[in-house]
């Protein structure tokens, strides 16, 4: 099954995808204008690679950002399935990963990197 993961963000929507044998691999993120456009972004993406479920980082602790990241999920109007995931510590823990490799963290490449994690977590619970 092909998956996608999001780690939602105010500015930034990390991405990474796994579509055989449990690889995950970041993706380029989606910059987020507005709303519309990014779930715009992110639909286009999903039907690029024709992805099977979407898995979507959640944090447990920020109940504003779980509120913004339902919302944001509706706007989707997916034709997939998806879950939530735990995203707890996700972006820390890409930070940390990058050390000394990476001038400018605005450019999302974090923000794909802790998809990736998040991902990878998923399919190691499943």
């Amino acid at each position: 099954m092909k998956l996608a993961c999001i780690d939602i963000g105010l500015k930034r929507i990390g991405v990474a995808i796994c579509l055989s044998s449990n690889i995950v691999t970041p993706q380029e993120a989606i910059l987020r204008k507005n709303r519309n456009q990014a779930s715009n972004d992110v639909n286009a993406f999903l039907k690029e690679w024709e992805i099977e479920k979407l898995i979507v980082g959640f944090p447990s602790a920020s109940e504003d950002m779980q509120k913004r990241i339902n919302h944001f999920v509706k706007l989707l109007e997916l034709d997939i399935p998806y879950e939530l995931q735990e995203e707890n510590m996700s972006s820390i823990e890409a930070e940390d990963m990058m050390k000394g490799q990476i001038k400018y963290k605005r450019d999302g490449r974090v923000d794909s990197l802790a998809a990736k994690i998040i991902l990878e977590r998923y399919l190691a619970k499943n």
